[in-house]
């Protein structure tokens, strides 16, 4: 059952027989927590995903998974015999809003672990709250790394587990030479492009073959650009676009490509963050060839993924209803979370942390996904041709999972710095050089 949040008066009331029954049984000398087992209270499992806004379009599928995983868990007998409660709030897009609705999922509703955001200024905002009142945040979405919290476990991919490989695929397999980055104007997109530009540089690629170029969230007015883009792809080098357009923005950017002819045989564009579910609103015919690069695509040949997928069509009841990456990380992160419970034998979060690091479990094409010490999962990389079926045809991938880095090796500020997050070190930024926890971080998070 889905959780229903209360009126004001019936949470007041409702802690006032709480308080009067916590005086009775302390008086009785029994511990709340044995009465809370013996009451068997559903665990609650918050979902934070925009319902509304500019971000809907990717964010609400995320929060429809999260419903099917725990209708599935519940159907199996739940977690240490108890029900799982989805308690599910509307952020709507709007990043401060985030942050309240984390509080009010953590101090109000009393979940036990959060599963949620897409963007990064939205996670941004999300993480003093989670770390202030010390919850689990399970993040599914790929992102610019330069950060590892104890609260936070990083289950879509890092920088060097699909922006370096994609830009590799490009260099080395198309032989593009000139580059545009393109990104939605906020942390995630201008730090995978700081993070490019220097690998770029370290490359041999000089600053007169980069263009760089940043829209708003739900920009729509892309005549301009893709002129631009066509512009700079003129000048006799191969030309890709490495594109951070987050959003409902990607459709009319891939339009405006259509309109203006721009083919993926001249200039191929490879998206970081465009899936199976922002094609399903696009003609893809005229973006036939165009890549992305991702660590799961709905086409991948697998029985787990094929279960995955029968499973989605019952639950949405929908037979063209689409999969894609970021609903694989939500299983794989749920999936670990659950296995971390049952390893603890409790849901209280400090043993959960503990007991989280090397859980492995199974993932959606064929293989394991492991949490590393530093809350970043293994993953492989795959590269995906758009089809003009709206799917992904994979033309790439690495020989195996890749493990994310939480730290870039190809900035100043963060290339000496490790996450380890068990006993002893138990330290999110220790700099190997320096030896000590914290030195070297400040740059790197004040640059973002």
């Amino acid at each position: 059952m889905i959780r229903i949040l209360p009126s004001a008066l019936h949470r007041s009331l409702s802690r006032r027989l709480t308080g009067g029954l916590a005086l009775s049984v302390l008086a009785l000398g029994i511990s709340t927590t044995a009465l809370a087992e013996d009451a068997q209270d559903p665990i609650k499992v918050g979902i934070l995903h925009s319902l509304t806004g500019t971000m809907a379009i990717s964010e609400s599928t995320l929060k429809d998974t999260m419903l099917m995983l725990i209708e599935q868990q519940n159907a199996q007998g739940g977690l240490l015999g108890r029900e799982l409660e989805p308690v599910v709030v509307d952020p709507a897009s709007n990043w401060p809003l985030f942050a309240e609705k984390a509080r009010e999922l953590l101090a109000q509703e009393e979940v036990d672990v959060i599963f949620g955001n897409w963007t990064s200024v939205s996670r941004k905002s999300v993480l003093p709250v989670v770390e202030e009142l010390n919850g689990l945040l399970f993040y599914p979405v790929q992102y610019e790394g330069e950060e590892s919290s104890e609260n936070v476990f990083y289950t879509g991919a890092a920088p060097n587990q699909q922006a370096i490989p994609a830009v590799d695929y490009l260099m080395n397999e198309v032989g593009v030479e000139r580059w545009v980055l393109a990104g939605t104007d906020y942390v995630y997109p201008r730090t995978t492009n700081r993070i490019l530009e220097a690998y770029l540089a370290a490359n041999g690629v000089g600053d007169d073959d980069i263009m760089v170029n940043y829209t708003p969230f739900g920009h729509s007015d892309w005549q301009n650009i893709v002129s631009e883009i066509k512009q700079f792809g003129s000048a006799g080098k191969k030309t890709a676009v490495v594109s951070t357009v987050n959003g409902d923005a990607n459709v009319p950017f891939y339009r405006e490509l259509a309109n203006q002819g721009v083919d993926a045989a001249d200039i191929p564009v490879v998206a970081f963050s465009v899936g199976e579910q922002e094609l399903s609103g696009i003609d893809t015919a005229p973006l036939v060839g165009h890549l992305a690069a991702w660590n799961y695509f709905m086409s991948v040949d697998n029985d787990a993924n094929y279960d995955f997928i029968d499973a989605w069509y019952d639950y949405t009841g929908d037979d063209e209803a689409v999969t894609n990456d970021p609903m694989e990380a939500h299983y794989i992160g749920f999936n670990m979370w659950l296995e971390a419970v049952r390893k603890a034998g409790t849901t209280d979060v400090d043993e959960v942390k503990d007991a989280i690091i090397g859980v492995s479990v199974p993932n959606l094409t064929g293989g394991y996904a492991t949490m590393m010490p530093n809350h970043h999962i293994t993953k492989p990389v795959l590269i995906g041709e758009i089809q003009d079926n709206g799917q992904f045809s994979v033309v790439w991938e690495t020989p195996s999972t890749v493990a994310g880095d939480a730290w870039s090796d190809f900035l100043q500020g963060s290339r000496d710095l490790i996450s380890d997050w068990r006993a002893p070190m138990r330290c999110g930024n220790y700099n190997v050089v320096e030896g000590s926890c914290g030195a070297g971080a400040a740059e790197t998070v004040a640059s973002e």
